[in-house]
């Protein structure tokens, strides 16, 4: 998820934005947060707080790192992009920012936490931006000379590199140079629009399924107070994503989230009548009017390689007391009774251990003829749920 928080945390007009922002996390339950205007360290603390009860205890954020600038007269530096991740599925490995005229670009590398990630690792480059604001030529040029920058720092990356850009992009047509500039054949790595809605987007009711702006008609709430009539937020994949076999776009899974494709709602304020639709409620887009004039933009990825998660709540199938493991002894708290047998599998992929489950749902194990090292626990009757473990004899 890509979301525009329309100045977090100083923007105070709703008092409730935080509650609203829950709600919405709640909803969806992405495993990667990608954010702008975001204000300051305290936002980004407060927003990670919020992440952590809406989705999972696990979950993360990279660095705060301020921009080097965020306008063209008084450098505030009062608008930030963040990453939040699940900790649990992603690691985040680095991170860098790439100078341009008005923003930076923020770039967090990760690696899945992947069974094989220390002989086959699945690295995903995520960037954030926030292209200059506002139509006419010289705006125009602005975008195009900060994506030009982005495109000269891609030129280092491996080409086939994973690279997803989530942003608040500013553009009214697919035509605008910075646009064409991402999408450039020529480029050492191209983006895609994964769900190819390309044209002239503002206030063309055609590309209505992709507009994220405005949520508001009322003009004293604080951002724009157009109504919804515009696309100006994306997330964009590496050309390579989209037919990839270790990481992929999900197809059709690119959604504007909050956004009923509802003709009605037109130039109309998100949480009105007009906005309606059987997916999204009246609260959902209640809290989405009241925390940003932009809604969120979603997308799945997928890849056949197996996470390294242990899960611990009511969709779990188990979970692992890790302190008797390093004892040499393996616990395991399944609530699914229905498993028959463990496997432990070594790094070389060797099946090294099969015991039996116990139909109580409390199974213990003796692995202390096994040398230290690492280990995967797998589960053959809960679809091959994998856990990886560090024994230390």
């Amino acid at each position: 998820m890509f979301y525009n928080l329309l100045n977090y945390p100083t923007e105070t007009i709703f008092p409730e934005r935080d509650s609203d922002l829950e709600a919405i996390l709640s909803d969806y339950q992405p495993d990667l947060f990608l954010v702008c205007e975001l204000n300051n360290e305290t936002g980004a603390d407060n927003l990670l707080t919020i992440t952590q009860n809406a989705i999972r205890p696990e979950y993360a954020m990279a660095n705060f790192v301020t921009n080097s600038s965020d306008d063209l007269t008084g450098d505030n530096n009062e608008l930030q992009n963040m990453l939040y991740y699940d900790s649990t599925k992603f690691i985040l490995e680095n991170q860098t920012e790439i100078t341009t005229l008005v923003r930076d670009f923020n770039h967090y590398k990760l690696k899945l936490n992947t069974v094989n990630q220390e002989f086959d690792p699945i690295i995903l480059d995520v960037i954030v931006c926030h292209l200059k604001a506002a139509t006419g030529p010289s705006n125009e040029n602005i975008r195009f000379q900060m994506v030009q920058d982005l495109v000269a720092y891609l030129d280092t990356l491996p080409e086939d590199s994973h690279i997803i850009l989530g942003g608040d992009l500013n553009l009214y047509s697919a035509f605008e140079s910075a646009f064409q500039e991402l999408l450039d054949v020529t480029n050492h790595i191209t983006f895609a629009d994964p769900p190819n809605r390309v044209g002239v987007w503002s206030n063309n009711l055609d590309f209505l399924d992709v507009f994220t702006q405005s949520t508001r008609t009322m003009s004293n709430l604080g951002g724009a107070a157009g109504g919804f009539d515009d696309r100006f937020d994306f997330i964009l994949t590496s050309e390579n994503m989209l037919n990839n076999a270790d990481l992929y776009y999900v197809e059709d899974s690119y959604q504007v989230f909050g956004n009923n494709n509802n003709p009605d709602c037109y130039n109309r304020a998100i949480n009105s009548g007009d906005c309606s639709g059987p997916e999204f409620s009246l609260a959902i887009r209640q809290s989405l009017h009241n925390f940003s004039d932009h809604l969120p933009v979603t997308l799945t990825l997928e890849t056949p390689q197996l996470l390294s998660i242990s899960e611990i709540d009511q969709k779990t199938a188990f979970s692992l007391n890790k302190t008797l493991i390093l004892n040499g002894t393996i616990q395991i708290q399944h609530k699914n009774t229905a498993i028959q047998e463990f496997k432990i599998i070594n790094q070389l992929g060797q099946v090294v251990h099969i015991f039996s489950a116990d139909a109580s749902g409390n199974t213990t194990a003796n692995l202390n003829f096994l040398t230290s090292g690492v280990y995967t626990l797998v589960v053959p009757s809960s679809s091959n749920k994998v856990i990886k473990f560090i024994l230390s004899n």
